[in-house]
């Protein structure tokens, strides 16, 4: 078999290109098999397929959360607005109550559904697939809503933007 060959370019060099991909923000959210509410912040997010309604994102093998997730039955990917900067730092930090004091509901299948995003997607943890030091998640969206008009946050080059010129 074939193998690719070693980088030419050091770890370095592929966060900063990587960082030049203008993404949106997301929290993904789960419960754990005792209840406790968890999330955290991702911007590795993406379609798949539309028949069925199908999308992705991925997580560090070495996350805290990774059982919650891996276990689980469902997840939430919350799409974050503008006015959502501050949400999307908390849920990136290792604060011990990302969601003290934030406004969120139930979401059908028990993950919790922040208020405020501009997208929801209710997922049922369809199946993950290990690579490198990530796994990747794929979710069969059961449920989606969307708040028209809406401005979502937007992470480039290692800051969040409300909007990019033309």
């Amino acid at each position: 078999m074939t193998r690719a060959q070693a980088p030419a370019f050091t770890a370095q060099d592929f966060r900063a290109a990587l960082g030049m991909f203008a993404t949106g923000v997301t929290i993904v959210t789960a419960r754990t098999a005792t209840g406790e509410r968890v999330g955290l912040t991702a911007n590795s997010f993406n379609s798949v397929s539309l028949a069925p309604p199908l999308v992705l994102w991925s997580l560090a093998r070495r996350s805290g959360t990774l059982p919650a997730f891996a276990q689980g039955s469902h997840y939430a990917i919350n799409i974050l607005s503008a006015a959502q900067h501050e949400l999307a730092e908390r849920f990136a930090s290792k604060t011990a109550d990302r969601f003290a004091s934030v406004a969120w509901r139930e979401g059908e299948s028990g993950a919790p559904v922040l208020e405020g995003a501009v997208a929801v997607f209710e997922c049922f943890n369809r199946s993950r697939y290990e690579e490198g030091d990530h796994v990747i998640f794929v979710g069969e969206v059961e449920r989606c809503s969307v708040t028209a008009g809406a401005t979502p946050l937007i992470f480039h080059g290692g800051r969040y933007f409300t909007e990019l010129p033309l």
